[in-house]
């Protein structure tokens, strides 16, 4: 299970990286989409990869870590996601201002 969340943080991170680095302001929106979705889930899988773990104390469960799973990284990604949609508006407006004002959807404004 850890190899495969490591491929895919991986696989997310480099498709993300990649579309940052294209001239158009769409493929820059996804590309920091991509990211921010490799970063929630290493933050996710900090938590720990455990099944079947109560995150919030039961009764007749001992109280140590053995049990139970982080629920930090739980709210810490919860509050990641709200961030980042609202990010990915604000960047969509001023993709939308910057191409009505110049014309053009290229990151540097000019077509090559």
């Amino acid at each position: 299970m850890e190899v495969v969340l490591a491929v895919a943080i991986g696989i997310l991170t480099g498709s993300g990286v990649w579309l940052l680095l294209r001239p158009r302001t769409f493929q820059l929106v996804v590309g920091l989409s991509l990211i921010s979705y490799a970063v929630n889930l290493f933050i996710f899988s900090i938590g720990s990869l455990a099944i079947d773990r109560e995150p919030i104390l039961v009764e007749g469960v001992p109280r140590d870590l053995v049990h139970y799973t982080d629920p930090v990284p739980q709210a810490l990604v919860l509050t990641a996601i709200v961030i980042s949609f609202a990010m990915t508006a604000l960047l969509l407006v001023v993709i939308l201002a910057s191409r009505g004002t110049t014309g053009t959807d290229h990151v540097d404004g000019t077509e090559p």
